[in-house]
């Protein structure tokens, strides 16, 4: 199987890099459209700003490569923002795969959202075998809201989109890689994805 990582300009592209290779995968990192558009599965990491990251993927039309793909796409973290409509940070159109608005969240609380968090109301695929009571990790100042494209949910501060799906594109705002067991589970079902 060919798992392919998006190369851009935004962080933890090494540390899923890892958790692939402890499923006995080893992807490959690229920003070439070809090697991404021939890829089995594409994977869209991110630690980052949205504006700057936009930038790069504009630079390299990878903004206009991503939404075409046919293939099982997962987004993480700055990945799920990215594949939103627009984003409040830099005031960052997105690439609109999923027509959700980014918001940064309000300051009631420690901003950003910073570590461990149960994942709720899970539906589909991505989450087959799943304990209801999983927790996942997320670094976070930034929200996806609740839209009919929410396939779970987190709460801090307020209820918004853990994980989003359309068609054959996913997105987990949590860091599945590293989430430990539940986010290794995460990861094996969607590489089993069709």
């Amino acid at each position: 199987m060919k798992v392919a990582i998006v190369k851009y300009n935004a962080g933890n592209i090494r540390s899923v890099t890892y958790a692939l290779q402890r499923l006995g995968i080893e992807p490959c990192i690229s920003d070439e459209l070809e090697t991404l558009r021939s890829a089995d599965k594409v994977i869209f990491p991110g630690v980052g700003e949205a504006g700057t990251a936009m930038a790069y993927l504009e630079e390299r039309n990878l903004d206009q490569l991503i939404p075409t793909l046919r293939q099982p796409v997962l987004g993480v973290c700055l990945g799920l923002q990215l594949m939103c409509s627009h984003s409040e940070e830099s005031n960052t159109p997105c690439l609109g795969i999923f027509d959700v608005e980014v918001k940064r969240f309000p300051p009631r609380e420690k901003v950003p959202h910073m570590g461990w968090n149960r994942i709720e109301q899970v539906k589909g695929p991505l989450f087959d075998e799943l304990s209801q009571e999983a927790y996942l990790y997320y670094v976070h100042s930034y929200y996806a809201e609740l839209s009919p494209y929410t396939i779970a949910q987190t709460d801090y501060i307020l209820p918004y989109s853990a994980a989003l799906q359309k068609n054959n594109f996913f997105a987990l705002q949590a860091h599945p890689e590293k989430s430990g067991k539940d986010g290794e589970k995460i990861l094996e079902n969607f590489l089993r994805l069709k």
